[in-house]
């Protein structure tokens, strides 16, 4: 029995080279919609050096004042490229502009473009730089807003002397933080630390080679490992794409992604073994049979539509009405009042 309680999808929000502007503001246009659908969370992917949404934050303030309820998530920010300072202020301004809304998704590890942006990116020897969790860890300290110094520091300002901390604070966003996990590490990194997971619909094939099995065992490590002090979340992402309401050029195109992308979910890929999961392009009837064999999808009450890159705005629109009509419900999920 599916027991999918909030439903959510990860926007890629691609655009044309030469029209940015078009780009993010259908991107924002299909956030809205998202929200008069019912959807519970948009997630967006913050990439770099990509015709994509380079800064989660920056984007999210804007989506703040375009919405009133649908959460708002990063999935997930790489903290080799951030300073955490600078990004907890960042996400607090939008945490508190979207009214307690936010949902940040994170990541650790060297930048994978820091030897190409050298010092574009860095300013000592990046040998030097700790990029490791512990960069995370310092990004929900900052968040937490604790007063600075002790009893007698004091920061002059034109507002008069005060206790420095970092402003604007938003409480309780240190509760709503997540780990984008991969692998065993990532996911006990996450649960031993009290942070939410992110899994998605590719993963490391440490002990298997069937995605599945690799995914329940980073599951199970996660929560045995959990130390937070809220209950433990998980959200699942599936690349879900029905046909229902498609017109007969989107199928083919849609048939032909998902072929495009089959041979990859044969076997592992390369040195780290990635695993990924079949893409569900079909009817609702056949999504809902292929979750219905998702051995994780019943142990999860959270679900995350894993938009295709470089599809046509209605194209996006399409999915998202189709699922939450003819998938979602029978998911167990209904619209929050």
């Amino acid at each position: 029995m599916m027991a999918i309680e909030e439903i959510s999808f990860l926007i890629p929000g691609n655009y044309a080279d030469d029209q940015p502007q078009q780009g993010l503001e259908h991107t924002l246009q299909l956030i809205r919609h998202g929200e008069e659908l019912g959807y519970d969370i948009a997630w967006v992917r913050q990439r770099h050096l990509e015709r994509g949404i380079s800064s989660a934050a920056t984007f999210l303030a804007a989506a703040s004042q375009r919405t009133r309820r649908i959460g708002l998530g990063t999935a997930v920010i790489q903290m080799g490229y951030e300073n955490p300072f600078r990004l907890a202020e960042d996400l607090s301004t939008v945490d508190v502009l979207s009214g307690g809304r936010l949902q940040v998704g994170l990541s650790s590890g060297a930048p994978p473009f820091g030897e190409l942006l050298g010092s574009r990116l860095f300013d000592a020897d990046p040998a030097a730089i700790d990029f490791s969790h512990q960069r995370v860890q310092r990004l929900r300290d900052n968040l937490r807003g604790e007063l600075l110094g002790d009893d007698d520091t004091l920061v002059d300002s034109p507002a008069g002397r005060q206790r420095p901390r970092l402003h604007p604070h938003a409480p309780g966003l240190e509760q709503r933080l997540w780990y984008g996990g991969g692998s065993l590490r990532s996911a006990e990194w996450a649960g031993s630390n009290g942070f939410h997971l992110l899994i998605g619909n590719l993963t490391r094939g440490e002990h298997s080679d069937d995605f599945f099995s690799a995914q329940q065992q980073q599951l199970d490590r996660f929560h045995t490992s959990w130390q937070g002090d809220t209950p433990p979340r998980v959200a699942l992402g599936r690349v879900i794409v029905p046909l229902d309401s498609a017109d007969a050029a989107s199928r083919r195109h849609y048939l032909a992604y998902a072929a495009s992308r089959h041979a990859r979910t044969l076997a592992p890929q390369g040195e780290r073994r990635t695993l990924y999961a079949r893409d569900l392009v079909g009817s609702s009837e056949q999504i809902l049979a292929w979750l219905a064999a998702d051995p994780i999808l019943p142990q999860v009450s959270s679900l995350r539509l894993e938009l295709p890159y470089d599809f046509s705005p209605e194209a996006y629109l399409q999915i998202l009405s189709d699922f939450v009509h003819h998938i979602a419900p029978a998911l167990g999920w209904q619209p929050r009042r």
